[in-house]
């Protein structure tokens, strides 16, 4: 993410069937017929129903009129901000999945987006897609801006315009009782056999340590599953020594399966953009068509006026906060991307 290919961008068995069934987050109401139903008037409520994966909380969140009249004619005509989600096929708690009426998105990325909605006084709308077609969407005019764990990088930049809202961290985890650390040292990778999400940003910082120790004349296998429920059972099965992938969805694993069969733990992180920048995650939107400054405002205003902590503290991100957001911070350099 990190880019999330929200592979969705996470689960064992026992965990997968628990997210599946969880409630739809963000629903104040007991219409759950539409995602817009989900809050009165001035409020959001983030990490409803989640059973565990978010702490459900009630937020304040007025229109802010002049950050609303930045929102160009063409995307507010309808009342709507349209917001595209990555999340197909299984979801990536506790970013985004599906909630318990089996067709609402739910998730710490959407319920973002349902407060920065919010603040521009629009209602709402997701689709969820899968993460190619998320930015398909994007580009084509389906959705507006897309709330999905996507990576700010120099070369995304020249096709779209973001909003940083958190920091980007990936995470590596093994079996717990495994003893291996990554120390922030791709050489001890040598020998292991590690799974990652194709076409994500972690994926391409794998390949890269892989021609490395490849150089020296080492060996790491790279090893790809369907999806993060199959990632996490072939990490307890020994199948594989550890998976590389979004810090988020590895918390959350950890949580969800302490003091089972099935518990992993996390052996380091690492920053989505290298060693020496800080990686970040952002609201994305189409180049130039000019939601951005409103996007990043927006988010600014939840960020001073505290909502912007609880949502973090609800999903349990608060160590990924972010002080500000930029609109198009640097990004992940063309030479790592």
């Amino acid at each position: 993410m990190s880019t999330v290919r929200p592979t969705g961008r996470t689960v064992a068995a026992a965990a997968l069937a628990f997210v599946l069934t969880a409630g739809l987050a963000a629903c104040a109401s007991s219409d759950k017929d539409s995602a817009a139903a989900e809050s009165s008037v001035g409020t959001v409520t983030v990490g409803t129903q989640a059973k565990g994966i978010a702490k459900p909380t009630e937020l304040k969140v007025d229109k802010q009129q002049s950050i609303a009249d930045q929102v160009p004619d063409a995307i507010k005509a309808d009342g709507k901000l349209r917001i595209g989600i990555g999340a197909l096929p299984t979801g990536f708690p506790p970013l985004a999945f599906v909630g318990d009426d089996d067709k609402t998105i739910t998730g710490a990325e959407p319920d973002l987006g349902r407060l920065v909605a919010a603040v521009l006084g629009l209602k709402p709308e997701f689709s969820n897609d899968t993460w190619d077609n998320l930015f398909v969407g994007i580009e084509s005019g389906k959705t507006e801006v897309g709330f999905s764990n996507i990576t700010v990088t120099e070369q995304r930049k020249e096709k779209y315009d973001f909003a940083s809202y958190r920091q980007d961290n990936l995470g590596f985890a093994v079996k717990a009782g495994n003893t291996w650390n990554f120390d922030k040292n791709y050489q001890n990778l040598a020998g292991l056999k590690v799974a990652v999400g194709a076409g994500t940003n972690q994926e391409k910082i794998l390949v890269a340590w892989q021609d490395k120790l490849k150089a020296e004349g080492k060996n790491l296998e790279i090893k790809y599953f369907a999806d993060t429920p199959n990632t996490f059972k072939a990490i307890v099965s020994g199948q594989i020594d550890a998976y590389f992938g979004p810090n988020p969805g590895i918390a959350f694993q950890i949580s969800t399966t302490q003091g089972t069969a099935d518990a992993v733990r996390n052996a380091g992180v690492y920053s989505g953009a290298g060693e020496t920048q800080q990686g970040l995650i952002a609201a994305t939107t189409k180049k130039d068509n000019g939601l951005v400054k409103a996007l990043a405002d927006a988010i600014n205003y939840l960020i001073q006026n505290g909502q912007y902590k609880q949502w973090l503290d609800a999903y349990n991100l608060d160590t990924e906060a972010v002080n500000t957001s930029q609109a198009n911070p640097p990004g992940l350099p063309k030479s790592n991307s």
